[in-house]
């Protein structure tokens, strides 16, 4: 090893030969190493990237750094959706100026890629980078409590993007017992604070959560009382309801399987067994029309005049999840 090295290092003096000043005369296709020697067995590629990232400073362990497409051009770290863009995930600390012509180079080589749709995600702590993105020609696409999305469209045509989630749900709970009564609450805050109206346990759905289960936790987290989903009955649209987004709000049919209330303290001042004809008698009830649907709907469902749409868990090519039907009229298909 010793003596292939001493060779080696022999040919590269030999090849370094003095110019007539008495100065070793480098010859060119070593001049883009320090004159040490042992730099010849680096490849120029290989210099010309760790310049790069000197001057973007960037650590070439770093694997925020990029990595290099055909022809040498360093580009964001990427993966291909499937919809003919790019999802970058930031994920290390960045100089903004650097980022900057790392964004421009990669947008570039994925406009002669062909891709369309670009996608960038900053986490919390990387959202310094936003401003960067917004001036490249980015815009906010949607935020959680750990990240920011932004996205940017290549082609000259008008973005085919999809829009940010555009609805909330909700439920109102109907939770009847054997001595038809109805299970109501007053609450402590929102719109009906302090007016003395009995309404249905509401609330919203979580992420991930299916309407069926949200409406069991939240009648649960209101009143302590368990219980076991029946159906979904109706449900209502509305736009511009919670910071401009649409709301789908689905009535809810539940069993109850315990009756003692323990009313939740931060939210409802009251909560007690109602007589559904006393619940319907109500002037706000009376008064409202979505309210006079609803408990006509409810009526007609305990009587057993109406059918609502009942949970079936099935899949998806790529998800699972339920498709709410009325099992009545198809249960003999199937």
């Amino acid at each position: 090893m010793i003596s292939r090295v001493a060779k080696s290092y022999g040919l590269i003096r030999l090849l370094m030969k003095p110019s007539g000043g008495g100065c070793l005369r480098v010859p060119q296709f070593l001049r883009c190493y320090p004159a040490d020697g042992f730099s010849a067995f680096r490849s120029c590629n290989t210099a010309r990237r760790n310049r790069f990232m000197s001057a973007s400073s960037f650590s070439s362990t770093d694997p925020m750094a990029g990595e290099e497409a055909n022809g040498g051009v360093t580009l964001l770290p990427a993966v291909e959706d499937k919809y003919g863009g790019v999802m970058a995930e930031m994920s290390r600390p960045m100089d903004p100026s650097a980022f900057s012509a790392l964004l421009r180079s990669s947008l570039s080589t994925w406009t002669l890629q062909g891709k369309k749709g670009v996608w960038i995600k900053l986490p919390r702590q990387l959202i310094g980078l936003a401003e960067t993105a917004v001036k490249e020609g980015f815009w906010f696409h949607h935020a959680e409590q750990n990240y920011l999305m932004l996205v940017y469209w290549i082609p000259k045509q008008d973005h085919t993007l999809p829009s940010n989630a555009s609805h909330r749900v909700g439920i109102a709970a109907f939770v009847i017992n054997h001595k038809k009564e109805v299970l109501v609450v007053q609450e402590k805050t929102g719109r009906f604070k302090g007016q003395g109206i009995w309404k249905f346990p509401t609330g919203v759905v979580n992420e991930g959560e299916y309407i069926h289960d949200g409406s069991v936790r939240e009648v649960k987290e209101e009143t302590g009382v368990d219980t076991e989903f029946v159906q979904v009955l109706a449900f209502r649209q509305t736009h511009k309801a919670f910071f401009e987004k649409s709301d789908l709000f689905f009535v809810c049919m539940l069993k109850p399987l315990s009756l003692e209330i323990n009313a939740q303290e931060t939210e409802i001042e009251a909560a007690q067994w109602m007589p559904w004809e006393e619940y319907k008698k109500q002037p706000f009830v009376q008064n409202h029309e979505l309210l006079r649907y609803m408990t006509d709907i409810c009526s007609a469902k305990t009587n057993g005049d109406y059918e609502g749409f009942t949970p079936l868990p099935v899949s998806a090519p790529d998800l699972q999840g339920n498709l709410y039907f009325n099992n009545r009229d198809l249960s003999s298909r199937h």
